[in-house]
């Protein structure tokens, strides 16, 4: 999380390594590949297993691409991607997104919101993988990796989870059937949570976990609504949700329930104390003392 050194040497160099610079730059690479291998998958791919097999290969050239933008703009390491925790951290990453979707569900079950009425066939499970796959990467790297990373060179831990929260928050108004109650639940839960997993870690691994695993779950396990993008899809569960927007989400899905709301910001909470105790909050530059 370290600021690295290109804010010094020539101008040149301080202005391609500049914050606003580089997130333009990530940007608008990472959104190019991004959508290279969702029309790749659209027209070339045949089948479930072949379409993930897609966005594997599209998120290894994302992550290959970003580290390849950091290392040259902002002439530093890229830590956020050290592959010896990658492994390790994306597997508890996965769990977590599966584990805190599944726990939303067993409340709104308990509650009589969300109605189990039986099961698929598993072979469901295959068609909604690439999609959170490639989102997963792509988002986190953006998000995280680009918007809170580089902001809280600017501006310090905590104005940038503020800034990246709205950020990661507005942009999914353009989504099919966007709420402003989605828009301003996934600004604090999901803005809170995903930023306490870079915070806690130091890596993006993590986050990407957790959020492919989330997406997926909702789709392609509970066949939930996915940030209001669609209609729910036909996942492995058989179900029905009734009840009022406050706790199902409505149109957006279960993301914008007060459910998820306080669930995924308690931990996310949690996990921003623990990195408050690690020493891993960066103060804004202003209020570092002068040298004398």
């Amino acid at each position: 999380m370290a600021a690295g050194t290109a804010d010094n040497g020539p101008w040149w160099r301080r202005v391609l390594g500049s914050p606003p610079v580089v997130l333009a730059i990530l940007y608008v690479a990472l959104t190019y590949l991004y959508l290279s291998g969702f029309f790749f998958r659209a027209s070339f791919t045949q089948g479930p297993v072949q379409g993930a097999a897609a966005s594997v290969v599209s998120g290894i050239m994302m992550l290959a691409i970003y580290a390849s933008i950091v290392r040259t703009a902002e002439n530093r390491p890229v830590d956020e991607l050290a592959l010896g925790p990658a492994a390790r951290e994306l597997g508890l990453g996965l769990l977590l997104g599966f584990g805190l979707y599944t726990a939303c569900i067993l409340v709104l079950m308990a509650l009589g919101i969300y109605r189990l009425q039986g099961l698929n066939a598993w072979s469901m499970l295959l068609p909604g993988l690439a999609a959170p796959i490639a989102t997963g990467v792509f988002e986190e790297l953006v998000f995280r990796g680009g918007v809170f990373r580089l902001a809280e060179r600017w501006f310090g831990t905590w104005i940038a989870l503020v800034l990246s929260s709205v950020v990661f928050g507005f942009v999914h108004l353009e989504n099919d059937s966007a709420t402003m109650q989605g828009i301003l639940s996934i600004s604090l839960w999901a803005g809170i949570l995903l930023v306490a997993t870079y915070l806690l870690t130091g890596r993006l691994w993590l986050g990407i976990g957790l959020h492919a695993a989330w997406n997926y779950t909702q789709g392609s396990v509970w066949s939930g609504i996915v940030s209001g993008n669609q209609a729910a899809p036909a996942g492995l569960a058989r179900s029905t949700m009734q009840g009022p927007d406050w706790l199902t989400g409505g149109t957006f899905g279960v993301e914008a329930s007060l459910v998820a709301l306080v669930t995924c910001s308690a931990v996310g909470i949690a996990m921003i104390v623990v990195a408050v105790r690690r020493g891993r909050i960066i103060p804004p530059p202003w209020t570092a003392p002068r040298q004398p």
